[in-house]
């Protein structure tokens, strides 16, 4: 799985003109799912997110994770996330996970996420074509790829 997580003042979703996910501060998470991943990697990256300290404590200092703040999260799949520039100019999506696996993935990551940070995770919609908007706060911006923990 890789994720690219960002922190932010606010974040939405729209499909076709429709808002269908909004948080205010907390994370946009866009998320990638490959044939590969486990159960195991998805626990670990939902885990690492939760207690993921980029947020300010009483003096700014990046000591606090979205579960201390009590934040919000905003899940939009990705699957470009797996793209490979390897060949040519057009990117190849080859790795992206096969749309009935990584759908299911990124559902249980969802609800996974949820009961960490005990909140309603915000989502997207698997496999539309979407609008996302965000006030990146910082910025702050980490990449995660379950294939390289250390």
């Amino acid at each position: 799985m890789r994720a690219v997580v960002q922190r932010v003042n606010s974040a939405s979703v729209k499909v076709e003109r429709k808002t269908i996910g909004k948080i205010e501060t907390g994370l946009l998470i866009l998320l990638g799912v490959e044939d590969a991943d486990t159960v195991e990697d998805l626990d670990w990256l939902a885990g690492k997110i939760a207690r993921l300290r980029i947020f300010g404590d009483e003096v700014g200092a990046m000591n606090k994770s979205l579960i201390d703040i009590k934040g919000n999260a905003l899940v939009v799949s990705q699957f470009t996330l797996f793209a490979s520039t390897k060949k040519g100019n057009r990117p190849s999506f080859k790795k992206s996970g096969e749309p009935v696996f990584a759908k299911k993935m990124y559902e249980k990551f969802i609800g996974v996420l949820g009961e960490l940070i005990n909140k309603r995770v915000q989502t997207g919609e698997f496999g539309a074509k979407m609008q996302v908007e965000l006030l990146n706060d910082g910025p702050v911006t980490i990449v995660f790829d379950t294939n390289k923990k250390d």
